[in-house]
């Protein structure tokens, strides 16, 4: 599907292929790929995670604002991954210990924290001109942008997690039969629990990448994003009845839903019509996902 979607875009448009417009689709794809890479765990045991956008957005103003008020880069960065770990781990224990559906709890959490933003901003976006804060969303490694060089690392490491530790085979296990995965003595809840606060994690690091990039942060940051990284992890095969996927897909899921952002941006359609796109890419996913697993169970 990539492969055709470039050939496609490139066909209607010239400036696709060229280097320049290349780099800047990987390191436009990267926010959402990092945060779909959480997303990846969370919907491997079967769950969901509403709240993501919402986190970004709430770890962007707190970014922010620790650095406007005196604080480091370091430190600034330190406080917006902490509010994201917090957050997402805050979803596991309500959803395991309080045994609350997923979609509720971070329904609920979603709004929460879009709410905290808007009043610790009062809803007036936060300038930031550190320009060593701001490295981390402009500046390069060697030939490598930094969003796409913290991209590569995170999914390295989620790609380990997954097939080089027992964690990771508990989170396909819970994902493919929960009942089956607790009677053989998988801790369900905490291995749950870690899911979402990795997703949290990432969130609150994808929206500090995000603040260094832009300079600046609002309480508005964010909406829809969630959509964007459910999108990326089910395009990429991941299943949304859990227990079957992995973490390459979700990267190709992530740059399927930027390449199509870009061509249509290129191509110069209306803003209004690019959601449909979209939606429309996902629903066949979905629709291809339910006829393979239907075919495997046959």
């Amino acid at each position: 599907m990539l492969i055709l979607i470039c050939a496609a875009v490139s066909l209607l448009t010239p400036r696709f292929l060229t280097e320049k417009n290349l780099i800047n689709v990987v390191r436009q794809s990267s926010l959402n790929g990092i945060m779909a890479g959480g997303m990846t765990l969370v919907i491997l045991t079967g769950g969901i995670d509403l709240s993501v956008g919402s986190l970004l957005a709430v770890t962007s103003v707190f970014a922010a604002g620790t650095l406007v008020d005196g604080a480091s880069p370091t430190q600034a960065i330190l406080v917006g991954v902490a509010i994201g770990l917090g957050f997402g781990l805050a979803n596991g224990l309500i959803i395991t210990i309080g045994d609350v559906a997923p979609f509720i709890v971070t329904l609920g959490t979603m709004t929460i924290a879009r709410g905290v933003a808007l009043i610790y901003t009062n809803g007036a976006p936060i300038v930031t001109a550190n320009a060593d804060f701001r490295y981390i969303g402009r500046g390069s490694f060697g030939p490598l942008p930094m969003p796409i060089l913290i991209l590569l690392i995170v999914y390295v490491l989620v790609y380990l997690l997954l097939n080089r530790t027992t964690l990771g085979g508990y989170l396909y296990a819970i994902g493919g039969n929960q009942e089956a995965a607790r009677l053989s003595g998988v801790p369900v809840k905490v291995c749950k629990t870690i899911a979402y606060a990795i997703s949290g994690l990432l969130a609150g690091l994808t929206g500090v990448i995000l603040t260094a990039r832009l300079g600046s942060a609002q309480p508005n940051l964010g909406v829809g994003d969630e959509l964007d990284a459910i999108a990326a992890v089910v395009i990429g095969g991941t299943s949304l009845a859990g227990g079957r996927g992995g973490i390459i897909g979700t990267l190709v899921g992530a740059l399927i839903i930027g390449v199509l952002s870009n061509g249509l941006n290129l191509m110069n359609v209306n803003a209004y019509y690019q959601p449909i796109v979209k939606g429309a890419v996902i629903l066949i996913a979905i629709l291809v996902d339910r006829r393979v697993r239907a075919t495997s169970a046959a």
